[in-house]
């Protein structure tokens, strides 16, 4: 996904985690960067790009100015951090539920956050935002499709399309001229 969305103007993408052999069916460079960090491994393919290397967690996402970008692209498996982009950002969201243990990406789907459905995450964060009385809508990206498999894993038919169903809304929304193309993805 970054790829395509780098081509497109992607600006910044923050994360804190490290190239493990087991993203090599899924992650895009990985082979090369078996045990780097991914946005320093990223900005090897893509110069350009700004980098932060940092954990997402709420008191972060409280504490960044989001103002800058004009849309936020969420890949978070963080709860509390989920939910706090949520509440600063859902008018310039797209954000993007489990797709681990999933084996049908012709299930994937794009709605708002109140109509999604099929994902035990994705359910955790509308109770959530329900309890603290967040009634806004913003899109998300989640398959229909109940958890398959019993134990930890993901298929790479899934998990692109989940990459490049985001990419093809962040895309839509620059064409359609709603938003600019400063982008922020995590």
């Amino acid at each position: 996904m970054c790829r395509k969305l780098y081509i497109s103007t992607i600006n910044s993408i923050v994360d804190f985690d490290s190239y493990e052999e087991s993203n090599q069916n899924r992650q895009m460079w990985s082979e090369l960067h078996e045990n780097e960090t991914k946005v320093e491994a990223l900005k090897e393919h893509y110069p350009e790009l700004h980098v932060i290397n940092k954990r997402i967690d709420e008191a972060w996402v409280q504490a960044f100015d989001f103002e800058a970008y004009d849309l936020v692209l969420d890949a978070i498996d963080d709860r509390n951090a989920k939910l706090a982009l949520a509440q600063k950002c859902h008018k310039k969201l797209i954000s993007s539920f489990g797709s681990a243990k999933r084996l049908d990406p012709t299930k994937v789907q794009v709605g708002d956050i109140w109509k999604s459905y099929g994902d035990k995450f994705g359910s955790k964060i509308r109770y959530e935002l329900k309890k603290r009385g967040f009634k806004k809508k913003y899109k998300v990206i989640f398959s229909s499709e109940e958890a398959v498999v019993k134990e930890k894993g993901s298929f790479m038919g899934v998990t692109a399309t989940f990459g490049l169903t985001m990419c093809a809304e962040a895309i839509k929304k620059i064409t359609a001229g709603t938003t600019e193309k400063n982008l922020v993805f995590f």
